[in-house]
């Protein structure tokens, strides 16, 4: 279900790590551009608002590859696809170093809320900014919050589901903290397909179902885990 190499058009390489964009980003990106049009007097607003996602997201994937790194795991790929990005890290076996690995990711956009916010207050006191780019800067400073809060559900596999696997695997261990984690995600799941169906929204069903077949195919890891452990 995660994108991979394959269909991604390779950007660039920075401190080892290939980004590569999945080609549909840019069908979605181009969706979303000519939805959203009317807000700014100028589509290359939108352009601009766009890519501001962009590179808010992959400040946030460099935050778990980067953090993967420091504790000694591999990580040396990230890929951008519509529903956001994926890093691909594989840090070292321990709960300590699995919780840093993911808790860096939202801690990026920790640290963008001051900034962000910031931005936004200077920009509203001070004289001559155009409208486009109050607007702008508010929207950017919006979907930074938005991202954290989201990412920090307790549904596995957003990182609020990996960083509460990461916390229950110091007293319970590797198995048993997976298995609670993804039953958890499962509910939440099952819980954004309720809400995509109510506010009748394909885009929120969509991610709704890549996060149940993930947190699935996680939930059967660990249930075959279990089996292989018992004597």
């Amino acid at each position: 279900m995660l994108p991979t190499q394959d269909g991604s058009i390779r950007l660039f390489r920075a401190a080892g790590i290939q980004v590569s964009l999945h080609w549909s980003w840019l069908l979605v990106a181009l969706i979303e551009i000519e939805v959203r049009k009317g807000l700014y007097s100028s589509v290359a607003w939108n352009v601009a608002e766009y890519l501001a996602l962009f590179l808010i997201v992959l400040l946030h994937e460099f935050g778990h590859s980067l953090a993967c790194r420091q504790v000694g795991g591999q990580a040396d790929q990230i890929v951008l696809w519509p529903l956001g990005g994926v890093a691909y890290v594989a840090p070292p076996p321990r709960p300590g170093a699995t919780l840093w690995s993911i808790a860096a990711g939202p801690l990026v956009n920790v640290i963008l809320l001051p900034v962000l916010f910031g931005a936004a207050v200077f920009a509203r006191t001070s004289a001559g900014i155009a409208p486009d780019a109050l607007r702008l800067i508010d929207t950017v400073a919006f979907i930074n919050l938005s991202l954290l809060v989201f990412n920090l559900l307790p549904i596995y596999p957003l990182d609020g589901g990996q960083i509460l696997r990461s916390l229950l695997w110091f007293p319970l261990g590797p198995i048993r903290s997976l298995q609670i984690a993804t039953t958890i995600g499962l509910i939440g799941a099952v819980g954004l397909i309720a809400l995509a169906i109510y506010w009748w929204s394909l885009w929120t069903g969509i991610l709704a179902f890549f996060i149940f077949a993930n947190c699935r195919t996680a939930w059967l890891r660990a249930r075959d885990w279990a089996r292989a452990a018992k004597p």
